[in-house]
């Protein structure tokens, strides 16, 4: 685990102060299909997510587990799944997907204030009483706000300034299988898209900031890859757009156009899934706005799925301490058997192998059988691919 430097501490002290005050994130930028396939959730499952936008913990309680508590240290993020739930409870299908899926609803202000505003916390009501706009300003679209979502609309805004490329664009996600993708992003895409002043902007510490990218996980990158961040941008998006089809890849849908198609969404946006989450499934999932390590110290039952995302790539940079503290709380409070699921910038994050817990101080990888080979086999199919790491762990029995 490095020591930061000056610079670094700078630049976490501007990604700490934009952080709190901000959404950061008004999507999920982690394939829950994959979280699917390795958490194997049932009946008898109480599932720990971190929160981010709330995607993906709605996504989980469609195959019914008994609990999902959503965790996140910025109550932003939690105001913003709470108007998910608070939406699905009240609303109809069609005005829901035009909030959620179409991220424009002519009459949010009248629907926010009318069926929304009262369930909500009295954080997340003081934050969307200023916020009704994001839902039917002229920007367009809610993916448009929020921090992510100002690269989202800086990324829109360059593109129609290159009409030949956005054409071209437009064209990649009609593509009808991989042999027209792949011909269209290496004729007509990249040819366009990559340049000396693209390369530049993606490059700064700033847009990574926006982008929910902390220095130490720009470090991660930056350490494997040999073109640092541009490099690793290029390749990922090199590897979705030549590789995977297109067709229901809504994370990058969302973000290159500002909305969903009904045909192209996560889960909770599909009419089916809307009605089932209605019907009762929506109530197992319960916000909590603390760290991983304090909800897990007041929690009193055993957890069977953990899905951490990646935000021990900071911590191991800035509060290593804190991430032992955090790994020993996984412990104490896991099931037997229970799964663990975390992502990173790096394809194997080697504080996972330096970190040591308890009075014996006892290595990370010999308290958790870490299931390497799994996680390559499932990583290659994640239609997001902005992360190099993919991280599978199991308790003991």
């Amino acid at each position: 685990m490095s020591i930061p430097n000056l610079r670094d501490k700078l630049d976490q002290k501007i990604f700490d102060a934009i952080y709190s005050r901000s959404l950061v994130y008004n999507t999920c930028w982690e394939d829950p299909a994959i979280d699917r396939r390795a958490l194997a959730l049932g009946a008898d499952d109480d599932v720990l997510v971190i929160t981010s936008a709330g995607c993906n913990a709605l996504d989980y309680a469609l195959l019914g587990p008994r609990s999902i508590h959503a965790v996140d240290a910025n109550p932003r993020q939690n105001a913003l799944l709470e108007l998910k739930i608070a939406g699905i409870r009240t609303l109809g299908f069609d005005d829901y997907f035009a909030i959620f899926g179409e991220g424009r609803h002519a009459r949010f202000d009248a629907i926010y204030r009318d069926a929304l505003r009262a369930q909500l916390s009295d954080f997340a009501r003081a934050w969307w009483d200023g916020r009704t706009d994001w839902f039917t300003s002229r920007r367009g679209s809610f993916y448009f706000h929020g921090l992510s979502g100002c690269v989202a609309r800086g990324v829109r805004a360059y593109f129609a300034t290159r009409p030949r490329l956005r054409r071209a664009m437009d064209d990649l996600f009609l593509a009808r299988d991989l042999d027209e993708q792949r011909a269209i992003y290496d004729g007509r895409v990249a040819p366009q898209l990559w340049n000396t002043p693209v390369n530049w902007v993606i490059s700064r510490q700033f847009v990574m900031s926006l982008l929910g990218v902390p220095f130490p996980q720009r470090r991660l990158v930056e350490a494997q890859h040999e073109h640092g961040v541009s490099g690793f941008i290029r390749s990922a998006v090199q590897y979705v757009f030549r590789q995977l089809p297109l067709a229901d890849n809504y994370f990058w849908h969302v973000y290159m156009t500002g909305h969903y198609r009904r045909d192209c969404c996560p889960e909770y946006l599909k009419r089916h899934n809307f009605d089932r989450l209605k019907s009762g499934l929506v109530d197992r999932v319960v916000p909590h706005t603390t760290t991983v390590t304090e909800f897990l110290r007041a929690h009193e039952g055993p957890i069977t799925r953990f899905v951490l995302l990646d935000h021990m790539d900071w911590m191991s940079s800035y509060h290593p301490a804190a991430l032992v503290d955090e790994w020993e709380a996984i412990r104490e409070r896991a099931a037997p058997r229970a799964r663990i699921l975390l992502r990173s910038a790096h394809a194997r994050p080697g504080y996972l192998d330096d970190i040591r817990i308890g009075p014996a101080r006892e290595r990370l990888r010999d308290a958790f059988r870490f299931m390497d080979a799994e996680a390559a086999a499932l990583q290659p199919h994640d239609r997001v691919h902005t992360y190099a790491g993919f991280v599978i762990a199991d308790a003991p029995a």
